[in-house]
């Protein structure tokens, strides 16, 4: 195995306290000078994983690598195989747990690229051992996981960075900038939707031929146990994993925990909305024969209140392919298959489901004063759609903060997750987000804070 390099040996102090995995905790980084290597491990390979490590690999023009590649975990060697043909020195794990034993001492940071549910309990290991974290989103599968993680990211100290793409943009700075120079005037209204999700043998979902699905055999290669992390044993079924485990609300948390990151971000940022008070499930189809499975269809009302000399807002949630009613003020054709408006008094934003590219919209002349009276660049721009690069930059000192770090990311999928619950229960939730409740259900404190299997439990230290 290569050693480690410089900036990775640390020093465990004697007293430090052991974790459930074996493991010290280490309090404190080091400074990492620029331009250093930094040791980088990846805890889910296949799909996303794969292209995280393409990002944080760095590979410039003559092919070297800014960054080392030093252990590899994923649940399945068979989405795995190509990752893993590709850098055969790379040491392999199943179960990140047994990784940490093994390697923590020559790991700097930590990609995390795996299912929702076990976003959580991955982060929290690596932070606790002093490493730097960068979560795909939605960062965590339930409310009471992301304030411990916003409180964790605060303990440790550590770069902590939600992957949410279009936080880097030009794109997302330009819808903030457009607001705050006043162009749209109050915004009170904000519609979003998004196309999917998409049932099919190819798409994210596929719908089972009973609940709970079949058990199978548990194919060669796979850890099932690794896999379900802190969920409930169960058979394994091909209908949970590989592919279609978004479609179950314990595992995932359905299109809007997953977009919602993208296609809410700059609203969510340029409004600084918050928590909502209340949403509404305006109607769910068809009711799903399972509890726990996603429906075709959604449409979520999210209500905010004021925030200082902001006002109230509503924010309309669209899914499954089916659009808001255009309006001849925007002077639109059509609607995109997916994207977000942002409504003001005296004008309106769009974006696709992504924040990278807005548009004014309005009459020919109304658009064409706008472009020539464009309002200043206020906000720094940072690599274009490069979280890994800024995240990584973050940690050696060669870039500022990172953008979206998990004081930002957590609130951001706080807000998306608030929207689940009353979409996967058909149901309004009044949320108060001070004392982290749903005050009109009281059994929802299950959801907000959801049992986990014998050792699996992290992060309870830090709430006493």
């Amino acid at each position: 195995m290569k050693q480690p390099t410089e900036c990775t040996r640390r020093t465990f102090m004697q007293n430090a306290a052991t974790l459930s995995t074996g493991l010290l905790f280490v309090p404190g980084l080091r400074k990492h000078a620029p331009s250093k290597k930094l040791n980088l491990a990846f805890i889910g390979v296949g799909g996303r994983g794969a292209r995280n490590i393409k990002s944080c690999a760095m590979i410039d023009d003559t092919g070297t690598a800014r960054n080392n590649l030093v252990a590899f975990c994923d649940a399945d060697e068979r989405r795995a195989a190509a990752v893993y043909e590709m850098y055969p020195d790379v040491p392999r794990f199943s179960d990140f747990r047994k990784m940490f034993d093994k390697m923590a001492n020559e790991i700097d940071g930590v990609v995390i690229s795996t299912p929702d549910h076990t976003h959580f309990p991955a982060t929290m290991v690596a932070m606790q051992l002093g490493k730097h974290v960068y979560v795909e989103k939605p960062l965590a599968h339930n409310i009471w996981e992301l304030r411990t993680l916003k409180k964790a990211e605060e303990k440790y100290g550590v770069v902590a960075q939600l992957g949410n793409q279009g936080h880097t943009t030009d794109g997302i700075r330009k819808v903030k900038e457009w607001y705050e120079a006043g162009i749209l005037g109050q915004v009170r209204e904000v519609i979003a939707w998004f196309n999917g999700p998409r049932f099919s043998e190819k798409g994210y979902f596929n719908k089972p031929d009973q609940y709970p699905p079949k058990g199978e055999s548990i194919p060669e290669g796979v850890d099932w146990d690794a896999w379900l992390g802190p969920k409930l044993d169960r058979p394994y079924s091909h209908y949970y994993f590989p592919k279609w485990w978004r479609g179950w609300h314990e595992f995932g948390n359905a299109e809007l925990g997953d977009w919602a990151c993208h296609t809410l971000d700059a609203p969510f940022w340029a409004l600084d909305l918050g928590m909502p008070t209340s949403v509404d499930s305006i109607f769910r189809f068809p009711e799903p024969a399972g509890r726990d499975f996603i429906s075709d269809y959604s449409q979520l009302q999210f209500n905010f209140p004021a925030r200082g000399n902001k006002a109230p807002v509503t924010l309309s949630w669209f899914e499954g392919g089916i659009r808001p009613s255009n309006r001849p003020e925007w002077f639109l054709d059509k609607l995109p298959p997916s994207g977000m408006i942002m409504v003001g008094d005296d004008a309106a934003i769009m974006t696709g489901g992504r924040p990278n590219k807005p548009q004014l919209l309005g009459s020919f002349e109304k658009v064409s004063d706008f472009q020539r009276n464009m309002p200043p660049m206020t906000i720094p721009r940072v690599a274009e759609e490069d979280p890994q690069g800024e995240w990584i930059r973050a940690i050696t000192g060669e870039g500022p903060k990172n953008g979206a770090p998990f004081s930002y990311g957590a609130d951001l999928t706080e807000m998306a997750l608030v929207g689940v619950l009353s979409q996967r229960f058909n149901t309004r939730i009044e949320y108060d987000a001070v004392q982290m409740k749903v005050t009109n259900h009281k059994d929802m404190d299950q959801y907000i804070k959801e049992p986990v299997r014998e050792g699996w439990s992290y992060g309870e230290e830090l709430w006493t």
